[in-house]
């Protein structure tokens, strides 16, 4: 079993930063899967923001965030970490981490709200 815990969110004004993390503790080290970081706002569906290869020598990123957000991961820590910047109002969403095929049980996430 793999267990997500997902931190760091909060209350941000617009252009505000901040540094969420995804602690992967259990049977199963993340180390050799693609992991990502996904976000659903109310009434939306979830949706995939950032990934990262197994390596971290590789990410990808929404539109939405591109060039805004940065995905990094550290395997001997077992944590991958989304780091936001200049964030916007429509960031404002429950925040979760997970590999990115065939996703494990879902962690609790983390609120991250832009509001001014």
């Amino acid at each position: 079993q793999v267990q997500l815990a997902e931190s760091g969110g909060g209350l941000v004004q617009p252009g505000g930063s901040l540094r969420l993390s995804c602690a992967v503790s259990g049977t199963v080290s993340m180390k050799i899967y693609i992991m990502g970081w996904y976000r659903q706002a109310p009434g939306k569906q979830r949706e995939l923001v950032a990934s990262i290869s197994s390596s971290g020598s590789t990410t990808n990123y929404a539109d939405s965030v591109k060039g805004r957000f940065t995905i990094s991961r550290d395997n001997a820590r077992n944590t991958v970490t989304l780091e936001m910047n200049s964030l916007k109002i429509e960031d404002t969403a429950v925040y979760y981490c997970n590999r990115k095929l065939a996703a494990w049980d879902w962690g609790q996430g983390t609120q991250v709200t832009v509001s001014s």
